[in-house]
């Protein structure tokens, strides 16, 4: 059974497992102790914390582990402003944050940077973003949701130049190379390049101002609390070691299985939009969104026919509010499908995949009533649709069956209550080359107004 989640969690790498079995023999005592069992313990502890940097381009004495990519994430951002609190508490993030980065910054006084519709930042509008009082900026190496790359060693640049430390979350990306660029602190989780769940890395570059909020302890330079798991540590760091060993040739070749998919999507299933960067991006992820599809449905049907993939679509979120990335990048949200390849995946499971997809993409359509055309029969100059109550995809589809009942320069007004239909009207209308007017309340909801261009 294909998995194709690897930017949620990638299957444990090999070196990974004889690591850590190694490791539970000779890495169960405490290495803060003198005695015969501390010194082993101390010695595995040194040896994967030297590997780690020498993978991240820091110094060892500059690394911490921590209990994961969140908790790196969390101390990290608390612990520069609080090092920084003079200058003041303002924060500089990119619109496309991991959802950790976010709520790491809440409740302080925060500018996001906006994205284009590739998801990227520009370095020029997020250095206008720093400020006298700017204590911290936070920029991805790479977005978990679409696989764009960030300009992180320009953005790096303007914060040097501005005297503000730029902390880069690298969980995705550590995996496939070192960052570049002249950042103070890096952040990533184990479990994303094939090591144990339950570590993660935190870089504080020497000179940068850091107090850490987390309770006192003598462990990990004091930024870290609690005794280390070092058995998942020594894993970690051996499995970052090995899939960096062979990330070159990989890469080329997942990149080319991601090109496949990139390019066949569209031409196999109508009604397609592949979002992220086309060049500037992870080698092994792809994300497309399919019109007048159910996310949910979508992700039960290929798990159903084999296929193991996520989506940052609202329809598969308990919250029925779309993926924040995707907001940003203003593309459709509804039935977003996000594959992620792992290490190793083949060309033979990429194609079943692209058999299968057009199969049920059709199928899921046929149930919800999606159009599959759109025949002009012109009416009334205006017509109005009642979507409030129903979610994502229904006011999209209730939307495309009515377009061509009106003449070219009519409108048609959805009312919609669906947080994910403010996104994917004037998505819809891009797709059909359809004029989206705007939107304004609505009893119960808000009212979209699309016209019709032909």
């Amino acid at each position: 059974m294909p998995y194709f989640d690897a930017a949620s969690s990638a299957p444990l790498h090999p070196v990974a497992r004889q690591a850590l079995q190694a490791s539970l023999d000779e890495g169960w005592a405490d290495p803060a102790r003198l005695y015969r069992e501390g010194r082993r313990a101390r010695l595995l502890l040194d040896a994967a914390r030297e590997a780690a940097a020498d993978a991240v381009g820091c110094r060892p004495d500059e690394l911490v582990f921590t209990s994961s990519g969140t908790r790196a994430l969390h101390t990290g951002i608390s612990g520069a402003l609080a090092g920084r609190r003079r200058i003041g508490g303002h924060l500089v993030v990119s619109a496309v944050e991991h959802s950790a980065v976010l709520h790491a910054a809440e409740g302080r006084p925060v500018s996001e940077v906006p994205v284009d519709r590739w998801g990227a930042v520009s370095p020029r509008v997020f250095g206008e973003a720093l400020r006298e009082d700017t204590a911290l900026a936070c920029l991805q190496s790479a977005n978990h949701e679409v696989g764009t790359e960030q300009p992180v060693a320009e953005v790096a640049e303007l914060c040097r130049t501005a005297g503000v430390p730029l902390l880069v979350d690298a969980a995705q990306s550590l995996g496939w190379g070192p960052v570049a660029g002249d950042w103070s602190l890096l952040t990533a989780s184990a479990h994303k390049w094939g090591g144990p769940a339950g570590v993660g890395l935190l870089v504080v570059r020497k000179g940068v101002r850091f107090a850490s909020q987390d309770p006192a302890d003598e462990r990990e330079s004091g930024r870290a609390p609690g005794f280390e798991n070092i058995p998942a540590i020594v894993a970690a760091a051996a499995s970052l070691r090995a899939v960096r060993d062979s990330a070159e040739t990989e890469a080329r070749r997942l990149r080319e299985l991601v090109d496949r998919i990139r390019t066949r999507v569209p031409e196999l299933v109508p009604d397609v939009e592949v979002v992220g960067d086309p060049v500037r991006r992870l080698p092994h992820l792809v994300t497309f969104s399919c019109l007048y599809v159910d996310g949910e449905t979508v992700l039960h049907e290929l798990d159903r026919a084999g296929f193991s993939v996520s989506s940052g679509s609202s329809c598969t979120s308990s919250t029925l509010t779309p993926s924040h990335v995707l907001r940003a990048m203003g593309v459709l949200s509804e039935g977003n499908v996000r594959v992620s390849l792992p290490v190793g995946t083949a060309a033979e499971d990429v194609d079943r995949f692209l058999e299968v997809l057009p199969g049920v993409v059709a199928g899921v359509r046929r149930h919800l009533g999606a159009p599959t055309a759109e025949e002009p029969s012109p009416g009334s100059e205006s017509l109005v649709v009642d979507a409030l109550g129903k979610r994502c995809p229904v006011p999209v589809i209730e939307l495309a069956k009515v377009i061509g009942d009106v003449p070219v320069g009519g409108t048609v007004t959805v009312l919609a209550d669906d947080e994910a239909a403010r996104l994917d009207i004037p998505a819809w209308c891009e797709m059909r080359d359809q004029e989206y007017v705007g939107e304004s309340p609505a009893p119960g909801g808000t009212a979209y107004v699309v016209r019709r261009r032909g």
